[in-house]
């Protein structure tokens, strides 16, 4: 029978507050492209990915079994640290949503567990391997490899319709997407609501409520895919505007070709108890396919923020869990005053969100992104096309002269 202290209480609502963060975070990852081409509603498409998000969380638990039992050390955590590594990784996803960057919120947890863990235990309750493994090196290959997948099925959709009826090719490929978006959604769930799964267990075992090397409970793998659907359906605006038009403008054969391969990327991870971000892999995919299409073009300005963001998360959220850790060590009133400064922090994020609000009535509204230094440069050296010198040299010709008259002489009065 599980006992639940009030600090284990405090962690496990925490962790389901981040899970619903995770949600409305990722939503971009199913829907952004099916959003950006049209071919599902917007509101139709977050409700979608939310009810697929809370199947998926069933279908398997070896990436929560990576974070209960591979990632940290379980004898040296206590529910404090978890509380203060799941602090690191609300407030790094909330910052993120509001400048609409589709950052890792699996690294912002990892990297909140790492540093809550280091701070409490030291470096040695991490387990150096199964970070560098099942972390580190999907991160780097997930968006690369999905990338290029995405490309090379890119290339082969605008091949083989070359000679299909064009209103006949881009419906088959709508409907194409709308499968495809829906097994992303299947694989987040299986991927992502397990990294809450995994961290709840984790509490419990800390907390002496559950035995070393368990399951995640039957409630827990409940509770958390509501929580990760109910963010999912809320819809992270912000971000489904970046990855659906911020990158690059898709066309349905480069949105499906983008979520097969992402699907595809996760689900195989999923399988082999990877925790990866699928917010990388998709990411990839889709500039993977906007590369993918003759003339099809890639917002470096964009991506170039995003792969900072991507660089920060681990060591940001670290660092953020490390200091909550520190404050929480102080004993009762360390904890309080740490959850005080997580709701009021959340609070004035959001209150900073209502300046500018985005939603799915403006979502694929993308205003024109000034051009570069490198576009200007390039601008200015480009020969006119073909026809315009003449063109602008024809027009000056036939201008009509204009005819300036004489000045009237000038008089001189005696």
């Amino acid at each position: 029978m599980e006992s639940f202290s009030l600090i284990l209480a405090i962690v496990v609502v925490t962790a389901l507050a981040f899970d619903f963060t995770n949600g409305f975070h990722d939503t971009a990852n199913a829907m952004a492209t099916t959003i950006s081409t049209g071919a599902l509603k917007p509101k139709v498409a977050v409700a979608m990915s939310a009810v697929l998000n809370l199947v998926g969380a069933f279908l398997s638990v070896e990436v929560a079994n990576t974070i209960s039992k591979g990632l940290v050390d379980e004898s040296g955590i206590r529910p404090e640290v978890i509380f203060a590594a799941l602090v690191g990784a609300i407030l790094w996803n909330l910052v993120t949503w509001l400048v609409g960057l589709p950052s890792s919120s699996s690294h912002a947890l990892m990297g909140g567990l790492i540093g809550a863990t280091i701070a409490s235990a030291g470096v040695g309750a991490v387990h150096g391997d199964v970070l560098v493994t099942k972390v580190l090196i999907p991160a780097i290959a997930a968006p690369i490899v999905a990338g290029l997948a995405a490309m090379l099925a890119t290339r082969l959709s605008y091949t083989l319709g070359k000679k299909a009826d064009g209103k006949a090719a881009a419906k088959g490929y709508r409907t194409g997407q709308i499968a495809s978006a829906g097994l992303v959604s299947l694989a987040h769930g299986t991927n992502d609501a397990q990294k809450t799964m995994g961290i709840i267990t984790l509490a419990l075992v800390a907390g002496g409520a559950v035995a070393p090397d368990s399951d995640p409970p039957m409630w827990v793998i409940l509770s958390a895919g509501l929580a990760i659907a109910l963010g999912t359906y809320l819809g992270g605006w912000r971000i489904i505007r970046t990855m659906g038009k911020g990158l690059t403008d898709l066309q349905p054969q480069q949105g499906f070709a983008a979520q097969t391969s992402a699907a595809t990327v996760i689900l195989a991870s999923s399988h082999l108890g990877f925790s990866l971000s699928t917010t990388h892999s998709v990411s990839g995919s889709v500039m993977g396919a906007g590369l993918g299409r003759k003339g099809g073009v890639v917002r470096w300005s964009t991506a170039t923020r995003m792969f900072v963001a991507w660089g920060l998360t681990l060591p940001a959220a670290a660092l953020v869990a490390a200091i909550a850790e520190y404050v929480t060590g102080f004993g009762s009133w360390g904890t309080a005053l740490v959850a005080v400064f997580l709701i009021a922090s959340s609070a004035a994020i959001w209150k900073i969100s209502r300046r500018e609000v985005i939603d799915h009535t403006n979502v694929v509204d993308v205003p024109e992104e000034p051009a570069g230094v490198v576009t200007t440069a390039i601008a200015a050296v480009t020969p006119p096309p073909a026809g315009t010198l003449t063109e602008d040299l024809t027009a000056t010709i036939a201008a009509p002269v204009p005819v300036t008259e004489p000045a009237p002489p000038a008089t001189t009065s005696v």
